[in-house]
């Protein structure tokens, strides 16, 4: 069976069976990113963040149901669902939590949810998270979710796979300083403060607010389109409201068990697609996003050429001399891969 032909083709099966290859980075798999690669690009990422329990997984699900029924009238849009989720300390699997709360999609077949398993991957994603993502661009998903593992403050790795990123945050999770803390503000093109019946909503939104302003303080707001209303009148392709503006992140409350607020979250997030698409922001983060893709692809295959040349026996003497205290960790990097010195710039 021709995985690569069937993917293009539409089967689910060939597409559940080829991804399966890709995350186990199978010789198969890899053959099949290469045929694939020329179909890509088309598809709008869209990343999901933020801290545990603040909902990303049940917005998620309510994002990929507006997209499958818009109110305005538009064709529905194929949506494929990337959830990374912690890995079982039993079985290295994924726990398949949001699985459980996406039952909402089960049977259309115009959705793919795929789980995935962080496998101890930091940052959020899994190692083969862009290839998956690849793949399903190929299989012509319109809107791709990536929605991250959950893991608080280092999960900045989203924003350089996805084309918009959405910070979630919830009140009563502790500290409102922890919503700004270690680069989750700068990673934002839309936050979300989900829970939003909760008591403490107005300090959440003031202090993120206040930040926005301290972040962007030459800035100015972009008005109804990216705040989560109606879009203005296109002018020459861009929103009226963001012509000549730089992108502010809008703060946007929501409540997901009720499907309170999805309306202006889905306004801002195709405002923002239409901000990146008219400004040539699409493309750069295009670029930014597939040289990063290259940059660990080539440490990966890198360093297992390294390991490939060197002896178990000689990496333990290395590593008892530098216990000992006979070598520094960077001498140590000279001897091993038989440099001079170290390069100014690793």
């Amino acid at each position: 069976m021709d995985l690569v032909a069937g993917v293009l083709a539409g089967e689910r099966l060939a597409l559940a069976r080829l991804i399966t290859q890709v995350e186990n980075d199978m010789p198969e798999g890899r053959e099949a990113l290469n045929r694939l690669f020329s179909h890509t690009g088309k598809a709008h990422l869209i990343g999901v963040t933020g801290s545990p329990g603040t909902g990303k997984s049940s917005l998620v699900n309510l994002i990929a149901k507006a997209y499958r029924t818009p109110a305005d009238g538009r064709p529905p849009c194929k949506v494929a669902v990337v959830a990374v989720d912690p890995s079982s300390p039993f079985t290295g699997g994924a726990l398949l939590g949001d699985r459980v709360r996406m039952r909402d999609l089960a049977g259309d077949p115009g959705v793919f949810v795929r789980s995935m398993a962080s496998r101890g991957a930091l940052g959020g994603l899994s190692h083969s998270t862009a290839a998956v993502v690849q793949v399903l661009d190929a299989a012509g998903f319109d809107k791709i979710l990536i929605e991250t593992v959950g893991a608080g403050q280092s999960e900045v790795d989203i924003a350089r796979l996805a084309h918009t990123t959405l910070v979630v945050e919830a009140p009563g999770l502790g500290d409102d300083i922890q919503a700004i803390k270690a680069g989750i503000l700068e990673i934002a093109d839309i936050l979300v403060i989900n829970k939003a019946d909760r008591p403490g909503v107005e300090n959440t939104e003031r202090a993120l607010r206040s930040n926005l302003e301290l972040a962007h303080p030459e800035r100015m707001h972009i008005g109804s389109c990216g705040r989560g209303g109606k879009a203005n009148q296109p002018k020459a392709g861009m929103p009226e409201a963001l012509d000549g503006q730089v992108w502010v992140p809008p703060v946007l409350r929501t409540i997901a068990t009720q499907a309170s607020g999805v309306a202006e979250l889905m306004a801002a997030i195709e405002c923002h697609l239409a901000y990146l698409k008219a400004t040539g922001e699409w493309q750069t983060r295009e670029h930014e996003r597939l040289q990063t893709e290259l940059t660990q692809l080539l440490q990966a295959v890198l360093v297992a050429r390294w390991r490939e040349g060197v002896s178990d026996a000689e990496l333990r003497d290395v590593v008892t001399r530098l216990q000992e205290r006979e070598l520094s960790p960077l001498k140590a990097v000279e001897q091993l891969l038989d440099l001079d010195a170290v390069p100014e710039s690793y």
